[in-house]
């Protein structure tokens, strides 16, 4: 069965992703648990190996998870709610994609989600970087910040994990995706008006492909800008970001 198409700058962004997670995961059947699971486009290629859990605030976004999870024929389990629907912790990796920014505690919120975390598990993070870049699309959608990596790293050891660390991706194609967002996010200036709990429910649902068809002709089109970004670890607009628990 064909994997949910993933968006251009998520292709990017998936390339180094699932990289991260196949060395710190490189068995099967690790207990993952995805913070904003979206659409669920990743949360299936994490539970085609995992025990996979993840959750969603967006109603919609988590029909859609649902949907795909069942089409995919993976088994996952799929929560409509914040963090605390869950009690389940000791996870071997908790991720959250494009989430942190829309959170105005942003400490708290990863060492909430590093406290889910099993001794010497994984959290994996990533986020927009760079404040300087922050656009009509970052306000469009909810974001409180950009990040420098420092800043994160910064974070990240405060949540009280070590082996801490960053790389940046999306060279040169993510500054382009970007300006074509921000292009697009300035002619709807009345998306301004929602509250930012609405702007957040909404970013889950922009530009998502969907259909097979898609997916297969961002993949390819894609494939020549995931192998240069490889090769510039300190350039892009996308950041990630990741610490170990203490044993």
């Amino acid at each position: 069965m064909p994997l949910p198409p993933l968006t251009p700058y998520a292709r990017l962004r998936w390339d180094v992703a699932s990289r991260l997670v196949a060395r710190a995961l490189p068995a099967e059947g690790a207990r993952v648990l995805e913070v904003g699971c979206g659409q669920g486009a990743v949360g299936v290629r994490l539970a085609q190996r995992h025990r996979y859990t993840g959750v969603e605030l967006d109603g919609a976004s988590l029909a859609a998870a649902r949907g795909r999870a069942a089409a995919a024929g993976v088994d996952a389990t799929l929560v409509h709610g914040p963090l605390d629907s869950i009690d389940a912790s000791g996870f071997d990796l908790v991720c959250a994609f494009e989430v942190v920014e829309h959170i105005e505690d942003d400490a708290a919120a990863l060492a909430e989600w590093a406290a889910r975390l099993r001794p010497g598990g994984l959290l994996l993070v990533s986020t927009p970087a760079w404040p300087s870049r922050f656009g009509a699309m970052d306000d469009a959608v909810g974001h409180f910040r950009r990040y420098e990596p420092v800043r994160l790293a910064a974070l990240l050891a405060g949540a009280g994990l070590g082996d801490v660390g960053t790389r940046l991706y999306g060279m040169p194609l993510g500054y382009a995706l970007e300006a074509v967002r921000n292009r697009i996010a300035s002619r709807r200036l009345d998306v301004r008006e929602d509250a930012v709990a609405d702007r957040t429910a909404r970013s889950g649902r922009l530009f998502q492909p969907s259909t097979t068809v898609q997916g297969a002709v961002i993949a390819a089109g894609t494939w020549p800008f995931r192998l240069v970004q490889r090769a510039f670890p300190q350039h892009g607009t996308g950041l990630i970001g990741w610490g170990t628990a203490p044993r």
